[in-house]
């Protein structure tokens, strides 16, 4: 069983990367309330504020919107766009499609790896990186790639990929 956070009355978490008061989560939902299919959304600007769903936000979405918490987590859970865990400032999504792994991909994530000091899955100690694995990122033709929040970078080298990493020293 996970490590469960104690929560103060209010619902907030009393530690966390960011400090957010548990009535932006309120406002959020109240500006859906009503509205068929709103959890998605709903998650969607909470992750935006938060920076992940924890636990915390999750039981207001749900006491919001009139949901039970286990849907709510379900749905949090299903779609790879949302987390329950905090992530770097910046996530490395690496592509481990047949094409990247034919072109080399194997290379760049044991760059990858090394340079960072994580695995797949992990955050690095000063919180910068998040490193994940995608099936594909649908760039093929530059394979391989990586992708750092909405840019991609193909064509990728052990040497050119800790270039890229450079860029976001």
């Amino acid at each position: 069983m996970g490590k469960r956070v104690r929560m103060p009355g209010n619902g907030a978490p009393s530690e966390g990367l960011k400090r957010v008061d548990p009535e932006a989560i309120d406002t959020i939902v109240a500006a859906h309330a009503g509205h068929e299919g709103a959890l998605l959304p709903v998650l969607r600007e909470v992750q935006e504020v938060v920076g992940y769903l924890p636990e915390w936000a999750l039981k207001r979405v749900a006491l919001g919107l009139g949901l039970s918490l286990s849907r709510v987590y379900g749905v949090a859970t299903f779609y790879s766009l949302f987390t329950t865990k905090p992530k770097g400032q910046y996530v490395i999504r690496v592509c481990e499609s047949a094409p990247c792994h034919v072109q080399g991909a194997q290379e760049v994530i044991n760059a990858l790896m090394r340079e960072l000091g994580v695995g797949f899955g992990e955050t690095t100690p000063d919180g910068r990186f998040t490193l994940e694995a995608v099936s594909c990122l649908g760039t093929c033709g530059v394979a391989p790639a990586v992708m750092i929040g909405d840019r991609v970078y193909g064509n990728l080298t052990p040497e050119t990929v800790l270039t890229v990493l450079e860029e976001y020293s």
